[in-house]
């Protein structure tokens, strides 16, 4: 269901540039994200206020989440996963503000996201484990090797599909609903439908972020 107006692709359309909505919006959640973080660290202080203090709250958060899902060895990839989160929580935000639409509504955009949370989950695998990452596609025992390998691969490449599938159906559904509501009740009614939109906001965001924990957490170990 289209939006009935999207700002940022009504100004693409004024300077003909023809890109998706979820493009216009991601990259606009890229620098909303990349003009915070300039605003939090350029004077950062040992007493935290206003921006900063938030930011450290955030980000305190998701390391302590990553120690208690990762190990000390998941602090290594903190970036990765705090960059991840925080735009998630951007786009998935933009939901709820008339006029902009949440890229995490396009399958697209989660494709990307989970792909890229894929392919870094086996370059760990195989960065702090070698070779030896590979024996748990194996089985326990070299006889079921036959049996497992396919279960493995099917597993692992079902993880971006449901990662995708997951965060886009939430996402896609509230605004659908949300849409709804606003052209047949404009004016009180959506309001609790907007306080529910907020809840999944953070959900999708901790649910996604949770299980990309899991995943690279699951190569740092796999040795064991």
């Amino acid at each position: 269901m289209p939006h009935p107006f999207l700002f940022l692709e009504w100004f693409a359309g004024q300077i003909n540039l023809h890109v998706g909505e979820h493009v216009l919006y991601a990259t606009l959640a890229v620098v909303v994200l990349t003009v915070l973080g300039f605003m939090a660290g350029r004077n950062v202080q040992l007493v935290p206020r206003g921006l900063q203090n938030f930011m450290e709250v955030a980000i305190e958060g998701i390391l302590n989440l990553m120690d208690e899902i990762m190990g000390p060895k998941g602090r290594n990839y903190l970036p990765l996963i705090a960059t991840i989160s925080l735009f998630i929580l951007t786009c998935n935000l933009f939901g709820l503000i008339p006029g902009f639409f949440p890229p995490t509504a396009n399958v697209n955009t989660n494709a990307a996201l989970a792909i890229t949370v894929f392919l870094i989950t086996h370059i760990v695998g195989v960065k702090e484990n070698g070779l030896a990452y590979f024996k748990h596609f194996v089985g326990p025992v070299w006889w079921l090797a036959p049996i497992m390998i396919p279960i493995e691969i099917i597993g692992h490449l079902a993880r971006p599909v449901s990662l995708s599938l997951r965060l886009f159906g939430n996402m896609f559904g509230k605004e659908v609903v949300l849409i709804i509501f606003m052209m047949l009740v404009p004016f009180l009614l959506p309001v609790p439908m907007m306080l529910l939109g907020l809840l999944i906001v953070f959900i999708q965001t901790f649910v996604f972020t949770l299980l990309a924990m899991i995943y690279i957490g699951g190569a740092l170990e796999e040795a064991h």
